[in-house]
């Protein structure tokens, strides 16, 4: 147990200390480095080459070049080979891209530190901590650096991870002389990177960082953030396998077809490979993780980190979001608004700045000596404030005494207690504030009086104000007892704060309403003030309120009835939370749950969507949690359920895209095989194809703003497949008409007697305007192409300008005309193309026009 005489110490280091100056701090880091262990470095352009060269469609490309080089046919051969170039190009775009997204979310999730630099007190990601930084740490937090404690609070760490020993050990106050020692065994003055506090708190100095701590030279690297498989990653996985087994097949046909009809096997094998390549849907996979890392990355620019890629997928599917009260949906920024006292009754706090009458003196230095010297807690800060403000010069502030010994709040008792001592040593004073009920505990009242109280209390919390009671005591000198019952408590009475709404929240609650989402607020307040919360803020229901107690007498079953229509929970514990959770997943509810503490991490683990709060909650919860919400907002959580409605639409759109265009190409390569016509598409035109389904489906389509209506749709269906039916069946039907007016073109050319390389000049032409017409109507199922092209994202613009500028180049440039294999086209020519185009998707718009439900 921490010695009584060095108690003190911990609240005037903290006040004391400045901490490193910013010059410091920037002085050795460039020093060390940043806090962390070796991680996955970032691939160079070297190894980016190599792992592209290994995809599937360079290695047809690279077959095809080859080929060409056998035929004697150089150019065709190095043109191939400039576009493995290109996309090699592209892909080092996207490779970077996302790496540098990655990089953001590794800061964000580095687990969070408070260190005090220049004299402010500031919290900081983990790897931004330096050597010599003082980091104040409490329990639930996750150490970030090798550190020596100056100065502690009952104050203990789990130091499993480093020593196998389960059993929490002791630590004490460093004297400046113990040289740093291993981990293991109580009272030791040092406490280690990745270790956790489990009880109390202390100041700490960082004594080694990353690599030099001790995590660091037994060798236990940091996981680097990589991509999980998801059932989006199976699901495109199984589908790109499928498409891969057709196309070996259909390969094979024409590989055959060719070789026996034209008796040029090699011409066959050619074919052959670029049928494969545009059967090949090699976008699904890269499409998939640049959605879901550059998706989590936007998010977390809206100030919420996506820990776990999976949250992305589940969020679309919420169907209820279980939030916190204080600090999510107000703004944690206490203001003291009443006091009672049984002989002095209410008196209410108009102007924060004007005196306190002399019967509620007593109340206030009470409520203000069971709080910290140098507050961190909202309710304790504004306590200090209303003492500097309206107890000064008065005999109510006690800037001399000295605490002696500190009694903790438990979850067996609401109530925290501090012993002073005076300055002549004659007397110790206790003081105690906490919940009502605790305070009237600690007393011994009688029912009468205590009845009184708790009148008293629920005509404040029915004004939604936060209302906690004050005790006083008094012991002679000597031993102090083990707890806080054996004291002889005094009720002083009560005092009654209000925490603002945030602004924005009555909106955001509206919002996910609208969108399906049943909002329901968890809270330790009283039901009174959790009901008028309730109400100022929009909930349903908000007279239906279940408090801890009733729901402790529950059964699960009744339980699971009750939660049906109670959307709001008050004098709850933490722990009470998992059995909500499981209450609404038995009622077959996709759960979201907020929490903060170390007691919320199992209800966090067992809701679908675990949301933690990045500025006040532990590192266990936002290590329990898949999001964190990084300050602390409610309306946050629903901007962040848009953004994943967003993602997983604008992925769906990709989807259908990459699904549409590849039946055309795919076609173009096998029908003239099969009906013994002139070759249309070469591995030249396909990899042409390639520069602009690439870009649109990883940049145009994640880059399109959400449908108007994303926030007034139900919940979607958890397990709900990507390639549903439906899309499957429309997509094939957008290329299947592409096709047929392509191909159309394609044999009224030949049957007018031009020669194959303008027929192949203007099917191409049609082909590329047909595609970007694709992408513009899959942008959108539901709003006219008008309205689309109004709305279209500058990308599309971009992607559109550069394909037109390439095709024209190889329309018109004699070279490129050539290596394409294309006869010379006229104006008359390419508005034909473009009216095939058109004329190709004309029915896709009609359809959205008389089914808008599309």
């Amino acid at each position: 147990m921490e010695s009584i005489d060095r108690m003190p110490d911990l609240n005037e280091l903290i006040s004391s200390s400045r901490g490193l100056s910013e010059a410091e701090v920037l002085e050795r880091r460039a020093a060390e480095g940043l806090n962390e262990l070796p991680s996955q470095k970032k691939q160079s352009i070297l190894a980016i080459a190599f792992n592209v060269l290994k995809e599937p469609m360079l290695l047809l490309l690279l077959a095809a070049g080859t080929i060409y080089l056998f035929l004697g046919d150089v150019k065709d051969a190095a043109m191939l080979m400039s576009f493995v170039l290109a996309v090699i190009g592209i892909t080092f775009y996207q490779e970077r891209k996302t790496e540098n997204a990655l990089d953001a979310l590794r800061g964000l999730a580095s687990p969070r530190a408070l260190v005090i630099r220049g004299g402010v007190q500031q919290r900081i990601a983990g790897r931004e901590v330096v050597r010599d930084d003082l980091i104040f740490l409490t329990e639930g937090d996750r150490v970030p650096a090798d550190a020596a404690v100056l100065g502690c609070v009952n104050f203990s760490a789990d130091e499993a991870l480093l020593t196998g020993e389960s059993v929490a050990v002791r630590k004490c106050a460093w004297d400046g002389l113990m040289a740093q020692a291993r981990p293991g065994g109580d009272d030791l003055p040092f406490v280690y990177s990745g270790t956790l506090v489990v009880q109390g708190r202390a100041l700490v100095k960082a004594t080694a960082t990353g690599v030099r701590s001790e995590m660091g030279k037994i060798g236990k690297a940091l996981e680097a953030i990589t991509q999980e498989e998801t059932p989006l990653s199976r699901e495109t996985a199984r589908i790109v396998k499928n498409f891969a087994v057709a196309g070996v097949v259909l390969c094979a046909v024409v590989i055959v077809v060719f070789g026996l009809t034209r008796g040029s096997w090699l011409g066959g094998f050619l074919a052959g490979l670029t049928l494969g390549m545009a059967m090949l849907p090699e976008e699904f996979p890269v499409v998939l993780v640049i959605f879901l890392t550059i998706g989590a990355w936007r998010i977390s620019k809206s100030r919420v980190l996506t820990r776990r890629m999976q949250a992305i997928e589940t969020m679309g599917s919420a169907t209820v979001l279980c939030t916190d009260k204080t600090g999510t949906l107000t703004l944690n920024s206490m203001r003291l608004k009443e006091l009672w006292t049984p002989g002095g009754g209410f008196h209410s706090v108009e102007d924060s700045a004007a005196e306190l009458p002399e019967e509620f003196h007593r109340l206030a230095e009470y409520s203000i000596l069971a709080s910290q010297e140098d507050p961190f807690d909202p309710i304790e800060k504004e306590l200090k404030r209303v003492g500097e403000c309206c107890l000064m010069g008065t005999e109510h502030l006690h800037r001399n005494w000295k605490v002696l010994r500190e009694y903790a709040l438990s979850k067996e008792l609401l109530s925290l207690s501090h012993v002073w001592e005076s300055p002549d040593h004659s007397r110790y004073i206790i003081a105690s504030k906490g919940a009502p009920e605790a305070i009237i505990d600690l007393c011994h009242m009688p029912a009468p009086e205590a009845d009184v109280i708790m009148a008293a209390v629920r005509e404040l919390s029915g004004r939604g104000l936060r209302v906690l009671a004050a005790a006083s005591a008094e012991l002679d000198p000597g031993e102090l007892p083990p707890a806080q019952h054996d004291f002889d408590f005094k009720f002083t009475g009560l005092v009654a704060f209000i925490d603002p709404v945030r602004p924005q929240v009555p909106g955001s609650v509206a919002e996910a309403h609208a969108a399906g989402i049943r909002v329901i607020m968890i809270t330790g307040d009283y039901a009174g003030t959790a009901s008028f919360i309730a109400r100022q803020i929009g909930l349903k229901n908000p007279d239906s309120v279940i408090t801890g107690p009733e729901l402790a007498a529950m059964s699960g079953k009744e339980l699971s009835e009750r939660i049906k229509e109670a959307c709001v929970f008050a004098r709850v514990v933490p722990e009470q939370k998992l059995a909500i959770v499981n209450a609404l997943k038995a009622n077959g509810e996709i759960v979201a749950m907020t929490g903060d503490g170390v007691n919320d991490a199992p209800a966090l683990k067992a809701a679908h969507i675990g949301i933690a709060m990045g500025e006040r909650g532990t590192d266990v919860a936002r290590e329990a949690s898949a999001i964190v919400l990084m300050d602390d907002d409610f309306s946050s959580i629903v901007h962040a359920i848009r953004l994943g409605r967003r993602i997983y639409d604008n992925l769906r759109k990709a989807i259908a895209y990459i699904l549409s265009v590849h039946v055309p190409i795919a076609g173009m390569s096998l029908l003239p095989v099969l009906f013994g016509l002139p070759i249309v598409l070469m591995p030249a035109h396909i990899a042409f194809l390639e520069l602009i389904i690439d870009p649109a489906c990883s940049v145009v389509f994640e880059a399109d703003k959400e449908e108007h209506d994303i926030m007034s749709r139900p919940p979607r269906r958890i397990g709900e497949p990507l390639f549903s039916r439906r899309m499957v069946a429309i997509s094939l039907l957008q290329g299947a008409s592409v096709l047929a007016v392509v191909f159309g073109i394609f044999l009224v050319v030949l049957k007018m007697g031009k020669g194959e390389d303008e027929a192949r000049a203007l099917s191409f032409a049609a082909l590329v305007f047909a595609n970007l017409m694709l992408i513009l109507t899959n942008l959108s199922w539901k709003n006219s192409f008008v309205r689309i092209i109004r709305e279209a994202h500058p990308t599309f613009w971009w992607v559109c300008g550069g394909a037109l500028a390439v095709m024209g180049a190889t329309l018109y440039v004699p070279f490129f005309r050539n290596l394409f294999h294309f006869g010379t086209l006229h104006a008359n020519d390419l508005l034909f193309a473009l009216g095939g185009g058109a004329l190709s998707l004309a029915w896709f718009e009609l359809l959205k026009l008389y089914r808008p439900e599309l």
